[in-house]
């Protein structure tokens, strides 16, 4: 049976997306896994050292997994990482 998160675990995911650039990595991250340090900085045309602390803090709050290829990490949506895309997604599209 799963166990219920507490507030203070929920408030970990949701403090580990709450900024424009971290939301922007994790769609980018949804869409194409295995995606570079270096891809998404391209992608984003955004500072290497800011978009580097941003996926620090995705990886930190459990979001997103990295894998070591060479000098390259890879990253990849973890399963929380991938309940928040899905939310991300539909709230994106939603309409009032």
């Amino acid at each position: 049976m799963a166990k219920i998160k507490t507030a203070k675990q929920m408030e970990r995911h949701l403090k580990g997306m709450s900024n424009h650039h971290r939301i922007e990595i994790l769609l980018l991250v949804g869409k194409q896994s295995g995606i570079t340090l270096d891809q998404i900085i391209g992608l984003l045309n955004a500072n290497p050292k800011t978009i580097g602390e941003h996926t620090r803090r995705l990886h930190n709050a459990g979001l997103i997994n990295k894998k070591y290829k060479g000098k390259f990490v890879q990253h990849s949506l973890s399963p929380y990482g991938k309940t928040f895309y899905n939310f991300l997604k539909a709230f994106q599209n939603l309409t009032q």
